[in-house]
């Protein structure tokens, strides 16, 4: 008899194979064992938590795109002076290499833990570290991603992003996790990568290797022992797909309505290899992967080549730069940093500039110069606009480096709820449906049994969207969504007939979007965001949106 999991579809499709379990982490190191030269015991700690950094730097730099910045961010946390002092301190006390390692990074996940927010997010992260380091100190086998021998379903208690970076899509057709939830660096990079993955569903943990199972991404289903009329129904979705013929040119909907379809970029690597993607340029190029890794800030002829880099990959098309988006999970050493008992709430994104003014004028005089010999339409926006008075200062500073287009972020309740005000100030707006989410439900992002609060389906967050839509209408200014939510064909419905004009997403998810655009006329797509947020909770407003796309839409994805 078959059984359905229920978890949170974070990157669509439906998928059939065998389970693969993720290789189990390293033992934990015996305690009480006998150090006798503690020198030597603290430089092997110190190089194996080197040579975890190096390995993800390379598996970075090998994914490219999202999986770069979030590597690169991982990296710098293997080598935090203070995780290596409190390393040494506890090989002083008399525990070896592994011990030392294992305790002290045990001690700081405690610490990210209690912050919450989006510290707190990165325990996964630096819970993959402390796995790596011990294996490489004590010879255990080296925990992740198994050799797989066919294609199979991937299935963990969670999966680190160095994992998912690097996935082998010909191998890993999908996967599940116990934990996570739908704005976590896994949840991006699965996205990214256009590989059907379902998480914060514990009830996988009894599924055992190599059962059969079908994994829906768009339905955060997971069918255990499917029956064959599931299965003929996956593989009818799969033929739909290979067989229907890819809409090309601009974003619009079946009645003609232009719809800007564009593409997130991090990365001068990322933005060439996005270039060659039918887009109208780009909604999001985050700049923070040109400052991680630094000990001081990048100067500003380093900024200028890699912004004229971008630009250039993106000649004669749009291309929205975000400014400096510091602090909270992307703490950087040359800003001034104070403690903080919530970082997520604390001096981040555009609020740096009260303490730094500098990071943010050097950047800008960078952006205007690169911009000033090139042929894209450079737009810049800042992160964390709470206020219209932050809007309107950041207009005017943008422009007298001779920015003409300027805009803001809204990721903050308070920055949706006077949109209006705020567009009255600035050009545009562009939201981060992944923050605005977070800060709307006052959900912990490392909670997993929070996750479904997370959900961008929640009718609550796509008020706070309708809101910003409507300020939009009435300053007739552009109004667009830079965060996961674009990628969701059918959410992408929803967010157009809320009134948004430009969605913007991974690479990978263009065509489906394009599609979904393509097959539905604006009054279907207002009929469906009045019937999602209409509905009582996330899961009851997809099925409302569900019934009302088209069969050739359910079909593909």
């Amino acid at each position: 008899m078959h059984e359905v999991l229920r978890g949170i579809g974070v990157s669509p499709g439906a998928v059939a194979g065998p389970v693969a379990r993720l290789a189990p982490p390293p033992p934990d190191p015996p305690a009480g064992a006998t150090v006798e030269d503690p020198g030597a015991e603290a430089a092997r700690a110190g190089a194996a938590l080197a040579g975890v950094a190096e390995f993800l730097r390379a598996r970075g730099a090998a994914a490219g795109g999202d999986a770069e910045e979030v590597l690169e961010a991982q990296a710098m946390m293997a080598e935090d002076p203070e995780l290596h002092e409190q390393v040494a301190d506890l090989v002083a006390d008399g525990r070896t290499a592994a011990r030392a390692v294992h305790e002290g990074l045990i001690s700081y996940a405690e610490v990210l833990r209690g912050m919450g927010g989006y510290l707190g997010e990165r325990v996964a992260d630096i819970e993959d570290i402390r796995c790596r380091a011990v294996a490489l100190l004590t010879g255990a086998r080296m925990p992740g991603v198994p050799l797989l021998r066919r294609p199979s379903i991937l299935v963990a208690r969670d999966l680190a992003p160095a994992d998912t970076a690097t996935l082998d899509r010909d191998q890993v057709l999908g996967f599940v996790t116990e934990l996570g939830g739908p704005t976590s660096h896994t949840a991006i990079l699965a996205k990214q990568l256009g590989i059907p993955a379902v998480v914060a569903c514990p009830d996988v943990a009894g599924l055992v290797e190599g059962a059969s199972v079908v994994v829906d991404g768009s339905a955060g289903e997971i069918t255990v022992d499917p029956p064959e009329s599931v299965l003929a129904g996956i593989a009818a979705r799969a033929a739909s797909r290979a067989a229907m013929p890819e809409p090309s040119g601009p974003g619009r909907t079946a009645d003609g309505t232009p719809v800007a379809l564009l593409v997130n970029v991090g990365t001068v690597a990322d933005a060439r290899a996005a270039a060659d993607v039918p887009s109208e340029g780009v909604g999001l190029f985050r700049t923070e992967v040109l400052y991680l890794g630094r000990a001081t800030a990048p100067p500003v002829k380093d900024q200028i080549e890699a912004y004229r880099a971008v630009f250039e990959a993106f000649a004669g098309r749009k291309v929205v730069i975000r400014t400096l988006d510091a602090g909270a999970d992307k703490p950087l050493p040359f800003v001034g940093h104070a403690h903080e008992a919530n970082p997520a709430l604390g001096v981040r994104g555009l609020r740096v500039a009260r303490r730094q003014p500098e990071l943010l004028t050097d950047q800008l005089m960078a952006i205007a110069e690169a911009a000033s010999a090139c042929s894209a339409e450079v737009w810049v926006m800042a992160p964390m606009v709470s206020t219209p008075a932050e809007a309107a200062e950041f207009a005017g500073q943008a422009r007298a480096f001779g920015l003409s287009t300027v805009g803001a972020m809204v990721e903050v309740p308070a920055a949706a709820l006077r949109a209006t005000q705020l567009l009255e100030r600035c050009d545009f707006v562009s939201i981060g449906t992944n923050d605005l989410a977070q800060y709307a439900f006052a959900a912990d992002r490392t909670e997993s049994a929070l996750a479904d609060l997370l959900d961008i389906w929640q009718p609550a967050l796509l008020d706070l969207v309708a809101a910003v839509a409507d300020g939009g209408r009435r300053t007739g200014r552009p109004v667009g969504v830079c965060g996961e939510a674009a990628g969701d064909p059918l959410l992408a419905l929803v967010l157009v007939g809320l009134g948004l004009t430009s969605l913007s997403m991974a690479p990978a998810c263009l065509p489906p979007v394009r599609h979904a655009l393509s097959t539905h006329t604006l009054d279907e797509c207002r009929g469906m965001a009045k019937a999602a947020r209409e509905a009582d909770d996330a899961v009851s407003a997809r099925e409302s949106v569900r019934r009302l796309a088209s069969p050739d839409l359910l079909a593909l994805i």
